[in-house]
């Protein structure tokens, strides 16, 4: 059960992550410090190469910490999925933060609902794996009906309550993105 758990907690952590990345119309440093950057050959999360600030609400600076990196860094958010153009002072970037158009929240809205969606599915497919692995034990003679029910029923639990946790997450992040 500890086990069901901790996945469970983990699809929820990489829901909250994946949607924290989602752009709100709102700066945050969450938006970017995931974007891999190809730093000397290799790999590398922008959180790793540079200090990233939010100063205002519309508005994200990203202070590398090798002036070598600012043309990398650069190219990495030019490519990224988030639209957004950065914007070259001396040693440091800007990302200006455009309003969201209504069209771009709906469909913001609609990319949420299929990352929830990805969440409950693979919260389903723990949930699977854990009632397999219980009638496994049952058959094995490693425990009694009785406690196969109990085992069972406390897996329900545990999975209900994490579709709740992705209900909220979900509900939440929707909420943020729809307010202007």
């Amino acid at each position: 059960m500890n086990d069901l758990k901790q996945k469970t907690e983990k699809i929820l952590a990489r829901l909250r992550e994946e949607a924290a990345a989602l752009r709100t119309g709102r700066a945050t440093a969450a938006l970017v410090e995931h974007i891999e950057v190809d730093y000397y050959g290799v790999k590398t999360p922008l959180k790793a190469l540079a200090a990233i600030a939010v100063p205002d609400a519309r508005q994200i600076v990203i202070q590398p910490w090798d002036k070598n990196a600012v043309q990398p860094i650069e190219r990495a958010i030019q490519s990224s999925t988030l639209g957004l153009a950065p914007i070259t002072d001396h040693d440091a970037i800007r990302l200006a933060i455009p309003q969201l158009t209504e069209e771009r929240r709906r469909d913001l809205g609609k990319l949420l609902g299929r990352m929830t969606e990805d969440a409950r599915i693979h919260v389903r497919r723990e949930r699977d794996e854990a009632l397999k692995d219980i009638e496994r034990r049952c058959k094995a003679k490693e425990m009694g009906e009785d406690e196969r029910d109990r085992q069972k029923k406390d897996a329900q639990k545990i999975i209900d309550e994490a579709n709740k946790k992705i209900e909220q997450a979900a509900a939440a992040k929707e909420k943020e993105i729809m307010s202007v």
